[in-house]
């Protein structure tokens, strides 16, 4: 069953390559979705696909690339839309 996951990431994740780092393992993950920066200074995380796919990224998302500080993930559950085909930078 295909999940969504919504996740606040909050510390020193702009400026650091987190976008980057997110994008490039959730499509090796194969999920969907988007990765952009808040105006707040948090990272913003939508992805779609398998619970356990989404654990995967949900761990990297603590660790976050080498530069980053990572001090705190929120993460909402919810039910798959479809709404995105690939996952993204968005702007």
């Amino acid at each position: 069953m295909r999940k969504r996951m919504v996740a606040t990431v909050s510390g020193r994740v702009q400026g650091v390559g987190y976008r980057a780092f997110v994008l490039r393992y959730a499509r090796a993950l194969g999920l969907s979705g988007s990765v952009r920066n808040l105006p707040s200074g948090q990272v913003e995380v939508v992805a779609e696909g398998d619970e356990q796919q989404l654990q995967q990224l949900l761990t990297l998302l603590r660790q976050g690339p080498p530069a980053a500080r990572v001090t705190e993930v929120s993460v909402q559950w919810g039910e798959a839309t479809g709404a995105d085909s690939d996952f993204r930078i968005a702007w």
